[in-house]
């Protein structure tokens, strides 16, 4: 259902902190010229955390509106609360997104078993799939491998996919031994998306693709046709890049690329992330040359 290039879109936000529909249209039309084959608005680089829930569906209808069924839309609806994961997934299939982003439940700290009861109550009555996002060192919670098959084997038809930002590689094979190869496994860290596909992903939910959207679809296209001398070429050219997204905390550096790549592209990100330091943006000029994308 899901592959190749998928940003995980960051949000542009005004001089006077509010959301910034026209500078996130044209981000939206850009990324879908330059071939990315998915979108995912109000993610983590997305700054979820802070926005309002009218403003974080707000921003789901503009990117549903904006793209117009030409590439899947999946809306980040995560919650640590499952009544208001229930919610969240409502509103999602309202603003008419695709699919869903989820993470397990953050803070609470479930068990493997707390994890699998969220997300079977979540399938019940979900009005739309759900792709599973697995973050521990986000959410302080691992969806292990056995407990990802439990869930998919409850709600085949619902949870249909995993972004996977474990950073463990070895989960692509043990999660296909369990669940098949039709299960879509997504990377969620661009740096090892190479290794990843490899071993049987079928692509990233990349950060780096908001910046470097053309270069991200051709790697993810090279991956998808066995020709990896090419996309290893391209991991080469990227890399730089990938790591200087993390130069500082997530999502001030790629922010700052945007406005490096999109002329006028807003500055604003909102307390308590902050603009990167100066040797995070010099990291991020340097790995911007190295690409040849500046």
């Amino acid at each position: 259902m899901f592959s190749g290039s998928i940003p995980a879109l960051v949000t542009p936000f005004a001089a006077d902190g509010s959301f910034d529909e026209p500078a996130y249209r044209d981000l939206v039309e850009w990324q879908i010229v330059e071939g990315s084959s998915g979108l995912v608005p109000c993610g983590t680089t997305g700054e979820a955390a802070t926005l309002t829930s009218a403003e974080h569906f707000q921003i789901v209808r503009a990117c549903v509106d904006q793209a117009k069924g030409r590439v899947p839309v999946i809306a980040g609806a995560g919650s640590n609360d499952t009544r208001v994961a229930a919610i969240n997934l409502r509103a999602a299939k309202e603003a008419g997104a695709d699919a869903a982003l989820m993470v397990p439940p953050y803070y609470n700290r479930p068990s493997q078993e707390g994890i699998f009861r969220h997300f079977e109550a979540l399938g019940r009555d979900a009005p739309l799939p759900i792709m599973l996002y697995n973050v521990p060192s986000r959410t302080v919670t691992d969806i292990q491998p056995q407990t990802l098959a439990r869930i998919v084997g409850a709600f085949p038809a619902i949870f249909v996919a995993v972004k996977d930002a474990s950073g463990v590689l070895q989960r692509v094979s043990q999660t296909r031994a369990l669940v098949g190869d039709a299960f879509c496994q997504l990377s969620g860290n661009d740096d090892l998306a190479l290794g990843f596909n490899a071993i049987g992903g079928v692509g990233c939910i990349s950060v780096t693709a908001n910046i470097a959207p053309r270069l991200c679809a051709d790697f993810q296209a090279a991956c998808a046709r066995g020709d990896y001398a090419g996309a290893r070429a391209l991991h080469d050219r990227l890399f730089p890049l990938h790591e200087a997204m993390f130069g500082d905390a997530s999502p001030g550096p790629v922010k700052y690329a945007m406005t490096k790549v999109r002329a006028g592209f807003p500055d604003g990100i909102r307390l308590p992330m902050t603009w990167p330091s100066e040797a995070a943006r010099a990291a991020v000029d340097a790995a911007l040359a190295k690409a040849g994308i500046v």
